[in-house]
């Protein structure tokens, strides 16, 4: 389902990560990370071509935002996982955001990144 691509894993919660990333091993996927931290997604991503994400919005350092922004202005296609949802400036600032209220049954979530990834490679024509 997701043919190798790398996929950026921000999680603070242990077995959310474990469970993640499992999900997306199981679903052809590699992994980068998992990260638990704005700073150490940052990290990843400076040494990494993250091919989608999934994030959760509220980590040990602060909120996913920093992280967030990157993988948008990268066209990165990604989904959000929290458990209070986002702040309404940044859903309006970013209206086509996928956020998900945790729980989450990862392996849906996975199922679901996928789809966006096919989605997006639709959507972008052949060079």
């Amino acid at each position: 389902m997701l043919d190798n691509l790398a996929i950026l894993v921000v999680e603070d919660e242990p077995v959310i990560a474990m469970a993640l990333t499992f999900a997306i091993r199981n679903a052809g996927g590699t992994i980068i990370g998992p990260a638990a931290s704005v700073r150490g997604a940052l990290s990843l991503l400076e040494t990494h071509c993250a091919g989608a994400a999934i994030l959760d919005f509220n980590l040990t350092d602060g909120v996913v935002t920093p992280v967030l922004e990157r993988l948008i202005h990268d066209d990165v296609p990604l989904i959000i996982q929290t458990g209070v949802g986002i702040p309404a400036e940044l859903a309006a600032r970013f209206p086509d955001l996928t956020v998900r209220i945790k729980p989450v049954i990862a392996d849906d979530l996975v199922a679901e990144l996928a789809l966006l990834v096919d989605q997006r490679q639709i959507a972008v024509p052949a060079a």
